[in-house]
């Protein structure tokens, strides 16, 4: 090539194409991120966020591996659509990484063993707490927090199964306890020698229970409704249910509890029957129903978090035997 003779530039790389992989990269990011500091609950949450972090993983290494091909011109409307699935992405990423489960801690993780009184069988969708002896005819179903890990109420939950009720837990697709609103009924025709059911929830999930609880729809014998008691952690209905809920109700509240304030409290009790039993203990937060650290907003805990596991464990045991036949 002598001096005179023109050379030619590379062609610059599209700001759509930079933008995407950035995005691309990003969500990589994410993933990791997700990983390394929930691996746990990763493991072991309802498959649809884990297949959805192995998704992105996927398309996000193929949107790197495209742009990093030749540069060629696209028509107009090829950019526009470019744009539009890089706004989805983006709010794709954000929703991930929103999504990031609150992971179970000890003593939640012990209490996941079988021993001598209790069975824990864990699913891709539910754990089970059976009784090793004779079960009692009342079974318990409970919907987590939102975005908590299922397993962190093994510890809270697990004197129930001591006392001869099989409980289950539920797995919540991408933690979100309206994506599970048909759990209940499937848990029934899966224990069909439970006669009937109290449930319960923590939080949103406890919005949930209010909601199956008063459902008719669900049954043992196809006539007799199968929900028989609820109780709410931190929790309360999402609208008056004052005269359609028709079984016993318990609401237990933490009085230092940032999310679910006593306030709230006090105003729910409008929306449940008169009868429903409110109880406050003292000292405890919202996290404390369950065993996963610190949550934001929430208050500050002025009780250790045994004691009121303690108490919470056994106001629930008796609530449940009260209403069992």
């Amino acid at each position: 090539m002598t001096d005179d003779q023109p050379t030619t530039a590379p062609a610059s790389r599209p700001w759509h194409d930079i933008a995407a992989r950035l995005v691309a990269l990003t969500a990589l990011a994410v993933v990791a991120f997700v990983l390394v500091t929930a691996w746990g609950a990763v493991w072991h949450a309802h498959p649809l966020y884990p297949i959805a972090l192995a998704v992105t993983v996927v398309f996000a290494g193929l949107t790197v591996w495209r742009t990093f091909r030749s540069v060629k011109e696209r028509a107009l409307w090829r950019i526009i659509m470019r744009v539009v699935v890089l706004a989805v992405a983006i709010a794709w990423v954000a929703v991930l990484a929103w999504l990031r489960p609150m992971g179970a801690d000890e003593p939640a993780l012990t209490a996941m063993a079988s021993d001598s009184a209790v069975t824990v069988d864990e699913g891709a969708t539910a754990i089970t707490m059976t009784p090793t002896g004779e079960a009692a005819a009342t079974g318990v179903f409970f919907q987590p927090g939102a975005l908590v890990d299922a397993r962190a109420y093994a510890a809270v939950l697990r004197p129930l199964a001591e006392a001869g009720h099989t409980v289950v837990i539920q797995k919540q697709p991408a933690g979100i306890a309206f994506l599970s609103l048909g759990a209940f009924d499937l848990a029934v025709r899966n224990h069909e020698q439970i006669d009937q059911w109290v449930l319960g929830g923590h939080s949103l999930g406890g919005v949930v229970a209010s909601i199956e609880a008063d459902s008719d729809d669900t049954s043992i014998d196809g006539e007799t409704p199968a929900a028989a008691g609820l109780f709410l952690y931190g929790s309360y209905p999402a609208g008056d249910q004052s005269d359609t809920l028709a079984v016993p109700v318990l609401s237990l509240s933490g009085s230092e509890d940032g999310l679910t304030t006593p306030a709230d409290i006090e105003t729910s009790r409008a929306n449940l029957p008169a009868d429903a039993a409110f109880v406050e203990i003292e000292g405890a937060t919202h996290a404390y129903f369950g065993d996963y650290g610190t949550q934001q907003r929430d208050g500050t805990p002025a009780i250790s978090h045994d004691d009121a596991r303690a108490e919470i464990s056994a106001l629930t045991v008796e609530f449940v035997q009260s209403v069992s036949p």
